[in-house]
């Protein structure tokens, strides 16, 4: 059996998210589906981390064991024939047998974008969150700064039930690490970028909803630092549209390499 890691680039709109559900269209199931196709092999890739339906991807990461000895770069050309145009396989390289593209991600960086023309060409409309309210740009870029370092980000973690809780009674820990978070204007865009040790669920469309809030003057950027001191979703602003985001890059220390 050889190990791979491929990386991935997708338009997320048609799909129920990454992870395989029953009866519905996703990237994992969509993935696999092409994997055997072109191998006859039945595998479960599995992905740097889940995105959300409507989610996009510039840069996911997935790995899936094979028992065929095909070239990589015949796979790669195989694979994209197999897929549908909304998923491209960018790269495709054998992986060292311990390599799991989840399990050994060390950091993933997240790019939300806003629209800020006063008409969204259709071509762009399922890509960014059209959004023309006037913004406090100095404001935003500061508190996005303020979610810097090891937080308890439990305000901007999705408000599910389930994930409350992890095996018998084991609290899920909220507790991550952001190494970059800022604004940038990039013409008609207004881009947040947010490089991490890893992410809870909705937890950047959250970030991004909550700094939307502080253009707008609804919440105070000197507030951020309180409002992850709540460890409550409500003390947080609103979730931003699925859209908007996309999964820039996926790092590794060895880069999963035999």
């Amino acid at each position: 059996m050889q190990n791979w890691k491929v990386t991935l680039s997708y338009d997320g709109t048609e799909f129920h998210g990454w992870q395989v559900q029953p009866e519905h269209a996703t990237v994992q199931g969509t993935l696999a589906e092409a994997i055997q196709h072109v191998t006859g092999e039945r595998v479960l890739p599995q992905g740097s981390g889940r995105t959300d339906a409507g989610v996009h991807a510039l840069g996911q990461v997935a790995s899936f064991a094979l028992a065929a000895p095909i070239p990589a770069a015949n796979l790669m050309r195989a694979l994209n024939r197999s897929l549908p145009p909304s998923v491209r396989v960018l790269a495709a390289h054998k992986a060292a047998p311990e390599f799991h593209a989840r399990h050994d991600a060390r950091a993933k960086t997240y790019e939300y974008r806003i629209y800020r023309g006063e008409i969204c060409p259709p071509w762009l409309a399922r890509y960014v969150y059209a959004l023309n309210w006037p913004l406090d740009f100095d404001a935003m870029q500061q508190a996005a700064q303020a979610v810097c370092g090891e937080h308890d980000f439990s305000s901007f973690a999705a408000s599910d039930p389930d994930l409350k809780t992890r095996g018998e009674g084991e609290p899920v820990c909220h507790v991550r690490t952001i190494f970059q978070s800022s604004w940038s204007r990039e013409g008609d865009l207004l881009v947040y970028r947010v490089r991490g040790s890893g992410f809870l669920h909705h937890m950047v469309r959250n970030l991004a909803g909550t700094f939307l809030d502080v253009g707008r003057g609804h919440i105070a950027a000197e507030a951020l630092p309180q409002v992850m001191a709540a460890r409550s979703r409500s003390a947080a602003g609103p979730t931003a549209p699925a859209r908007g985001l996309f999964l820039a890059s996926v790092e590794y220390d060895q880069e999963g390499q035999p």
